[in-house]
């Protein structure tokens, strides 16, 4: 038995169809041609984005428009690869965590499947981190390092010249025994 839909009822019908629609083609736009992982949309606080502080990030390797890209203060690793179109087919997603903050100046490079990831700067053969030559994003894989204490470190490393010992560390403010302690087994100088 047909039911007589009203006018209302139909105008409401059109609107979710094209709501559909619209969402579909995001969804296609987002995934472009090389069936890259959809984008997330930048975690930025609103101060942040507020503040408008640009960075430059590089990013290369297996993504789809490698370069250097100009982001906001306070964008994740996430927001690198959407800028540059996304992953292309083959890249080994699980070589980059995706929710890292990222920091002014620093080269991410996304591996294919298979491909053994360069080392980060300021990292040795063994895998640990240089005090005398890492970058801020090296020194913020270490725990209980975040990007303010990198910058300390740096600045440490800036206004007193190189560390001579990775018990120079501990005149570094902000770190104390118990976060030497975690960290004397990971770095090097």
């Amino acid at each position: 038995m047909d039911v007589p839909l009203s006018p209302r009822v139909k105008a409401g019908g059109v609107v979710v169809l094209v709501l559909v629609g619209l969402g579909c083609a995001v969804l296609v736009s987002a995934l472009g041609d090389h069936g890259a992982s959809v984008s997330v949309p930048s975690t930025a606080s609103p101060a942040v984005a507020a503040s408008g502080a640009t960075i430059f990030v590089h990013i290369l390797g297996a993504v789809s428009r490698p370069g250097l890209y100009e982001l906001r203060d306070g964008d994740r690793a996430v927001d690198a690869v959407a800028a540059a179109g996304g992953f292309v087919e083959g890249a080994d997603q699980s070589q980059l965590n995706l929710a890292r903050l990222l920091v002014d100046g620093e080269q991410i490079v996304v591996p294919v499947v298979g491909e053994t990831p360069a080392a980060a700067p300021g990292t040795t053969a063994g895998g640990l981190v240089n005090l005398n030559t890492a970058d801020a994003a090296t020194l913020d894989t270490l725990p209980r390092v975040g990007p303010a204490m990198a910058a300390r470190i740096i600045d440490w490393r800036e206004a007193n010249g190189p560390f001579t010992s990775v018990d120079d560390l501990l005149n570094v403010s902000g770190i104390g025994t118990k976060t030497f302690d975690g960290l004397k087994d990971l770095i090097t100088v």
